[in-house]
């Protein structure tokens, strides 16, 4: 072991593995305050340590690294690279066009300078490397004319240009490659703080303090999966010593920040679950069974596998967390009608929360027809209720008689109470907060809770952000279904768009223009809604009647819009994206999206789901001059899939997580090492270990899971606080 810092010590020091603890209790030693009585430190307290008492660090350089969230040890050694410079030596055979390369070669013709501008200057010579001839350039450093000379050996580092043959120089060295490390580490950096200095500092702490790293996963996981231990990690993160070195030591935090946040994530659902009791509802099976017979269309075996999943929930004594996926048209409603229709037969109420009053008068409708055989009441409640009918539907569900209510935020108000609320589902969950959603859970004695969503979430986001919860998928399409037919227009092209779409409208069917903005930009050169609405009023006047819709009108006048556009008075809507959920109208067969490159895949498929909700075929038209490969990416995938949760695989590759979700809304933490979407294999891995982990009694009680089980214990989901 090394030697204890030369530094006053004002406590003793105890091996923290001397004595057993687990999650009651850490491993303590006896330490002396400045009052003389007693407190208790461990081992690993050292690493918790000012980072001030390091050479080098004042105060002033103390309060920049303060600025990067450094103020421990611990928070020092765990500041790890953002990226690596690569400096390995590579065959330029090898070498993309415009990539970053090192290589090594002997000066083959006299440096020559030019001079352009002010204090402005062109450095230039040949270099033979390997088998090649290619311009070394070097900007602003004419002082090398006189350093390198013909047949040197010389390393450089820059931007290879394979097309002109030239390497423009960032970095260099007059002589052989002899880099102490193939790979730099790239640190962000804030205040007066330098890459050298973090570096030193990083090397004075590990030297210091290295040898009190504790280790923190099972020595089991350790061997099963091959990772370094951390200690060797967190020197091999900082200061690789090759390629091979710096992967293990990524795998081995990769593994260990999923495997700390899925811990808290599954504890919590253990903590919910076991401190939240249900209702254990004893619905009738044959009633049920009966109620299913007598939908106007058979179940897909996909439906059939979510409602047992579902009903099992809502036998079980524990309440129901789940969360259905179901992409546009698979059939969530009619899901969560025998859901619903589940809780009546066992006694209680149903509650279905919905984000706009259009698609709750929809579904209020649609449920009325499904449930008109069976004697079951169905109320709206919206803010359009109002005097005489409010207070009747609140009186008639509080003494019972509205079997369930559908509506919108208008449910989560004070003066709503239910008899006997069973079963809470919520209609697109995403566009509720989270406040909203527990008000209404509130509303009965722990009724079990289902969110509904059309957004097909990707499996490694949704073991991720939705880990406390049961996820089910609806991933099958009722047959009979046309799928939408998507086509990719340029905007010189509008003209065949427009006589396209009145042979549409000539059929009686209906069409939606989407638009990015309201108004003209200065900053997006796209198009926007008013402008496009004039447009087309010119270009169709007389003929067929154009409305607008955008977010700035007001709930009342966007409802004004949508009713228009639902019984056929208006044939064309421009509209920006506020009809991408809650919208349902089978007679448009038509979705142009304009400037389609500025939306995410995710959100287009939305869009797309607004048409295609009747029998007739319909089509999606994505208007885009896109000039980013991500962008010409995003039009070719739409036009080659209608598959929701394969979009949204491929939008998170594009996008990544952040800007899928939205940071604030995503769940997801700012790991320092783990990515979800190119290490979701990890995530998985780390998942079922987690889940195994809570699950079992010796976590809970052995020596060895005590770091993991100390950790749960201070970051606060075992006392039911909620996740960070």
């Amino acid at each position: 072991m090394l030697p204890l810092p030369k530094v006053s010590l004002p406590f003793t020091i105890i091996d923290s593995h001397s004595r057993r603890g687990v999650c009651g209790g850490s491993p303590v030693g006896d330490v002396r305050n400045k009052g003389g009585r007693h407190r208790k430190i461990t081992v690993n307290n050292l690493l918790s340590r000012d980072v001030g008492v390091l050479k080098g660090i004042g105060k002033e350089t103390a309060h920049s690294l303060a600025e990067m969230n450094i103020y421990s040890i611990k928070d020092l050694l765990e500041y790890f690279p953002y990226r690596y410079e690569d400096y390995r030596l590579r065959d330029l055979a090898d070498v993309p066009h415009e990539e970053r390369v090192t290589v090594e070669g002997k000066v083959h013709s006299d440096p020559s300078v030019m001079y352009y501008g002010r204090k402005k200057s062109r450095l230039t010579f040949k270099l033979l490397v390997d088998r090649y001839l290619v311009t070394a350039v070097f900007f602003n450093q004419p002082f090398l004319k006189k350093k390198i000379k013909l047949n040197d050996t010389i390393t450089v580092t820059g931007k290879w240009d394979r097309h002109r043959q030239t390497i423009t120089v960032q970095h260099y060295h007059l002589g052989p490659y002899s880099y102490r490390s193939e790979f730099e580490p790239v640190y962000s950096l804030k205040g007066n703080i330098t890459s050298n200095m973090l570096k030193k500092f990083i090397a004075t702490a590990l030297n210091e303090y290295g040898d009190y790293i504790r280790e923190n996963l099972p020595t089991a996981f350790l061997e099963n999966y091959k990772l370094p231990g951390r200690r060797e990690a967190i020197r091999a993160i900082h200061f690789p010593k090759n390629a091979q070195e710096l992967k293990q030591a990524r795998r081995r935090f990769v593994y260990e920040e999923f495997l700390y946040f899925q811990l808290k994530i599954q504890a919590l659902r253990k903590f919910e679950r076991e401190h939240s009791k249900g209702q254990e509802q004893h619905y009738d099976v044959k009633k049920l069974r009966e109620f299913i017979q007598h939908l106007p269309f058979p179940l897909t075996n996909a439906q059939k596998r979510v409602i047992n999943e579902i009903c099992a929930d809502l036998k079980s004594p524990y309440r129901m967390n789940r969360l259905l996926q179901g992409d546009v048209g698979s059939g969530k409603t009619v899901v969560a009608a025998v859901c619903l229709y589940a809780t009546i037969t066992a006694g209680n109420q149903g509650a279905l929360m919905v984000p706009t009053e259009i698609l709750a008068e929809q579904h209020t409708s649609s449920l009325r027809e499904l449930f008109e055989p069976f004697d079951v009441t169905v109320e709206l409640l919206s803010s359009s209720v109002k005097g005489k009918k409010r207070k009747q539907v609140l009186e008639q569900l509080e003494n019972g008689d509205i079997d369930i209510l559908v509506g919108t935020h208008a449910l989560i108000q004070e003066d709503v109470n239910f008899k006997q609320l069973g079963t809470v589902i919520t209609d697109e969950q995403h566009r509720f907060g989270v406040e909203q959603r527990r008000v209404l859970r509130e509303k009965g004695e722990n009724p079990d809770v289902l969110f509904m969503t059309a957004t097909p979430i990707p499996r490694t986001l949704a073991i991720t952000a939705f880990g406390e919860m049961d996820v089910s998928v609806i991933d099958e399409m009722p047959k009979g279904r046309k799928a939408i037919e998507t086509y990719w227009a340029k905007h010189d092209m509008f003209e065949r768009v427009l006589a396209f779409m009145e042979k549409e409208l000539r059929r009686n069917k209906q069409a939606y223009v989407i638009c990015p903005l309201i108004e003209e930009s200065e900053k997006l050169d796209v198009q926007n809604a008013i402008d496009i609405h004039a447009q087309l009023t010119h270009y169709f006047h007389n003929r067929y009647n154009i409305g607008l819709m955008h977010g700035r009108l007001s709930s009342e006048e966007k409802d004004q819009v949508m009713n228009a556009f639902s019984r056929n008075e208006i044939h064309v809507l421009v509209s920006t994206t506020v009809v991408e959920v809650g919208v349902n109208v089978p007679n448009a067969t038509i979705m142009v999206i304009y400037d389609a490159d500025r939306f995410g895949l995710a959100q287009l498929h939305q869009l797309r789901g607004r048409v295609g909700r009747g029998n007739e075929q319909s089509y999606c038209i994505l208007i885009a001059d896109p000039k980013t490969e991500v962008g010409k990416e995003r039009m070719k995938i739409m036009t080659e899939t209608n598959n929701g949760f394969v979009l949204s695989e491929k939008d998170l590759e594009l996008r990544g997580p952040g800007d899928l979700f939205g940071k604030k809304q995503s769940g997801l933490p700012d790991f320092k090492v783990a990515d979800v979407v190119h290490d979701y294999r990890a995530l998985e891995t780390a998942r079922k270990d987690a889940a195994e982990l809570i699950q079992s009694d010796a976590f809970w009680t052995t020596e060895e899971y005590e770091p993991l089980c100390t950790y749960l214990q201070e970051s606060g989901v075992l006392s039911g606080e909620k996740l960070d």
